[in-house]
């Protein structure tokens, strides 16, 4: 496998490479060290200066712009959250829904999607699940057919799936959505960072993600894009933050509560300045590899997992094609029989609802993959066939 990027660089970035197999990023990513250091320079300037906000605050409006570059947004359309299922909650909540009107997602999706457009039943909405044929099936514009009329107002659902890795066709139901006038929503926890995401070419209307996978933050900092002119979104709770005009002593003038007009209407009160600090760091990283880079490199990890599961006899929960998946691959084979062998070997892994998760990282290498290979050959073979190859 070529690299097109300096991966002994990026290795070097994160020492967990060398304490143990980390396979794991689909639940959170180690700390690369340049982003430690932008933490204990923000901690620093706190420390011997109580805190240069002004300049802090210039430093939000830089990363803004350059997580809006990330999705080929403008940064008037970035707002920043706690984390996903908060800016999930944003959406759910902002949308002008009403009695009668119906959301449509995937059965089995992320619960946290569904429990934000779930709390909406209270208002009179009705919540619609799609089920897949099977965990390698990928959502397109076609799955939602029978399910979408016209009191459709919202369809939800991860770009890429947390579980078995599927990468739906995003693009294909932003189109289907723009038809017809419905607004998309996309999880991106699993995706940004990992995959290119052009927010124009998908048609999408409103994307959430955390910073603590494919951006490689510390949990408690969330990225929220919201399509520009959707004045019709309104947030549910208002500060200052929010507004249009806020007032200059302080002192809340209840005849002018017009929001802004910018994502930022969705903020509220002071921000996570360190991880913002972080996350501008995490973007010069990931910009340095390129996120086109980043695909390639965990499709072709990817790619051998495959062929060593299937040399092993090990089945593949999720899809084999490669245009429909990206760093996630599920191991169908038992939980219990299997968690301590990875744990005795130094391989940090998930337990998944159907196996074993093992997800890659821009710093995972092929011999990383061969290593874990070996660890599969040499467990108890009796505790490791499930029902063949998928």
């Amino acid at each position: 496998m070529s690299q097109s990027f300096d991966l002994a660089a990026v290795r070097r970035e994160f020492p967990v490479t060398k304490r143990m197999l980390y396979l794991d990023s689909a639940h959170q990513t180690p700390l690369a060290t340049s982003v430690r250091d932008a933490l204990a320079e923000f901690l620093g300037e706190g420390h011997e200066t109580a805190g240069p906000k002004p300049v802090w605050l210039r430093r939000v409006e830089q990363t803004r712009a350059r997580v809006a570059s990330l999705f080929n947004a403008k940064s008037v359309e970035i707002a920043f959250t706690k984390n996903t299922s908060e800016g999930l909650n944003i959406a759910a909540n902002a949308l002008p829904l009403k009695a009668g009107d119906n959301v449509v997602l995937i059965e089995g999706d992320h619960p946290n999607a569904a429990y934000a457009w779930l709390n909406q039943r209270r208002k009179g909405v009705e919540v619609r699940f799609v089920k897949l044929e099977s965990e390698s099936s990928v959502a397109t514009a076609d799955t939602f057919l029978a399910d979408v009329d016209e009191r459709t107002k919202a369809i939800c659902l991860s770009h890429v799936s947390f579980h078995a890795g599927q990468r739906h066709d995003i693009a294909g139901i932003g189109r289907f959505c723009k038809e017809r006038g419905i607004y998309l929503v996309v999880d991106a926890m699993q995706s940004v960072g990992v995959l290119p995401i052009d927010v124009r070419a998908m048609n999408v209307s409103i994307l959430a993600a955390g910073t603590h996978k494919g951006l490689l933050v510390p949990q408690g900092l969330g990225v929220l894009y919201v399509q520009e002119r959707l004045d019709e979104l309104q947030p549910a709770y208002l500060a200052m933050s929010s507004m249009a005009n806020p007032p200059a002593d302080y002192i809340a003038r209840p005849d002018d509560m017009q929001t802004r007009k910018d994502a930022a209407r969705f903020e509220t009160g002071n921000l996570n300045l360190p991880d913002i600090q972080a996350l501008n760091a995490a973007i010069d990283l990931i910009a340095k590899v390129g996120v086109e880079n980043v695909e390639r490199h965990v499709l072709s990890l990817g790619d051998r997992l495959i062929e060593l599961l299937d040399q092993y006899g090990i089945p593949l929960v999720g899809p084999r094609r490669r245009e429909h998946r990206a760093h996630i691959y599920v191991l169908g084979v038992p939980v219990e029989a299997w968690a301590e062998h990875f744990v005795r070997n130094q391989v940090r892994v998930s337990a998944e609802r159907d196996g074993i998760r093992v997800s890659f990282a821009m710093f995972n290498s092929l011999d990383d993959v061969e290593r874990l290979g070996q660890i599969l050959q040499c467990h108890d073979p009796s505790a490791s066939r499930g029902r063949g190859p998928s």
